[in-house]
């Protein structure tokens, strides 16, 4: 399985990509939504683990761009947002889930499903 993993803070990217290493054959960072659309047209992730706030382009219209160009990849907004409008946002996005960051277990068991 090929993982991406967006997030603009490299200790959050470490987290994570410590938390799922186990689960996945390839995993790829980027540090903004711009990196991630370039980033899915070559790695074509199985999984996107797309943060929601960043500097150039956000996640959800990252998230937008990708299930457009890069239909197969499964995007999971990993966020410390815990605001329904922002979990509608991600949905209307084509998000397939929505994790929050205090609690990244979720993340594990939905990867984990996918093996």
């Amino acid at each position: 399985m090929r993982v991406l993993i967006v997030d603009d803070n490299e200790a959050m990217r470490r987290t994570i990509k410590t938390f799922i290493q186990d689960l996945a054959d390839e995993i790829a960072e980027c540090s903004s939504g711009l990196d991630a659309l370039a980033c899915c047209l070559t790695l074509k992730p199985d999984w996107v683990l797309m943060d929601i706030r960043m500097a150039d382009v956000d996640g959800l219209t990252a998230t937008r761009e990708i299930k457009r160009t890069c239909a197969d990849a499964r995007v999971v907004i990993v966020t410390s947002y815990d605001e329904l409008s922002l979990r509608e946002e991600a949905a209307d996005a084509g998000a397939c889930a929505y994790v929050i960051k205090d609690n990244l277990k979720p993340l594990a068991d939905l990867l984990a499903r996918s093996i």
